[in-house]
Parts: C-alpha cells; sequence; structure tokens
C-alpha cells in the first residue's frame, strides 16, 4: 500500500473501534473465536469494521483488506461514519501489534479524518498528512475496546460531537448511529 505518511507514524498507534454488519458484507471468520469484517451500511452512510479474537498478522491483513473493500463500496463526492469495534481484540505477537495499530489512523487521515488519541504522539501528529481520497470525507467515528483504563483516558482526553471511545459495543453503536 503507498501511504504518504513518515514510516515512524506506522508503529506509534493502539487503535480501538466496533463495528457490526449491515448491507455490504465482507467477513472473514476464521473461527468462532477469531472475526474480523468490514460492512458498509448504505442507508446509513456507516462503516461497521470489527476485529476481535486472538489474531496473528495475516488474521489483521486480512480485516484491513476487508476495511478497504468496504471503503471502495462508498461513492466518490460522499460522505461516512465509522464505527471501529475492536471489543475481544488482542494482538497475539508484536508483528501483528505493530502491523495493526496504524490502520484505523492512517486509514481515515485518507478521507479527512484525525484520529483524536493521534495528539498523544506529537511528532507523528504533526506529520500527518489529510486527504480526502476519492473527495469522500469521514465525518464521525466511534472507537470500542475491552480496556476500560485506556477507554475511560480516550473518552476524557479526546472525545468530540463527532467522537467517541466506548467499552460497551451497544453503547458505541446507538451513539454513532445517532450522529447525523
Amino acid at each position: 500500500m503507498n501511504r504518504r505518511y513518515p514510516s515512524t507514524m506506522r508503529n506509534k498507534y493502539v487503535v480501538s473501534a466496533i463495528m457490526q454488519p449491515v448491507e455490504y458484507y465482507q467477513q472473514i471468520q476464521m473461527s468462532e473465536s477469531k472475526i474480523a469484517r468490514t460492512d458498509w451500511d448504505a442507508p446509513n452512510r456507516l462503516i461497521v469494521t470489527r476485529i476481535s479474537g486472538d489474531m496473528d498478522k495475516e488474521d489483521v491483513i486480512r480485516w484491513e483488506k476487508s476495511l478497504y473493500e468496504a471503503l471502495d463500496s462508498i461513492q466518490d463526492g460522499s460522505t461516512f461514519k465509522i464505527f471501529v469495534n475492536l471489543h475481544g481484540f488482542t494482538a497475539v505477537n508484536l508483528d501483528a501489534h505493530k502491523h495493526f495499530r496504524s490502520i484505523i489512523p492512517l486509514t481515515l487521515a485518507d478521507y479527512g479524518w484525525k484520529v483524536g488519541y493521534v495528539t498523544m504522539f506529537g511528532e507523528e501528529a504533526s506529520g500527518l498528512v489529510l486527504s480526502n481520497k476519492r473527495n469522500i470525507r469521514c465525518i464521525a467515528a466511534v472507537h470500542c475496546h475491552q480496556d476500560a483504563t485506556k477507554i475511560e483516558k480516550y473518552e476524557s482526553l479526546y472525545s468530540s460531537p463527532n467522537e467517541r471511545f466506548f467499552t460497551d459495543p451497544g453503547e458505541a453503536e446507538a451513539w454513532i448511529r445517532g450522529v447525523a
């Protein structure tokens, strides 16, 4: 993948996210305990992406591809919201974690969105280039993860009217669906 970001940024992020299936269906379900999927709910202009279970780098790459395929389904010149559901996700090794942690911040930057928590990484955040791939813009994001300590910190420091952080997937989905 050709990115316009400093290579140092790729290894600086920890991402939280939640998603559930709706209309566009792209799923990799390796077993009952592993879920990696992204769905495009066109009527609600909502991307729902979910990764859960003990995942290795190959699993993370399959999830990442599902995210890109769903984003490719969005009509040029339009907007979308995103629900990043990481509830239950664990990287089984350092390779998986390193590959995983920059996916959401760098991907959303391609759609004009700066994830709130990237400000924790001053130098990398200042080098983040926002663009509007195919003139598509992200207008709201919600992130879900089971780590209450991290999520409470992110919610208190980085939430905004258009970006929130939750530990409960149902609450996260309800919030993002309520954003106009």
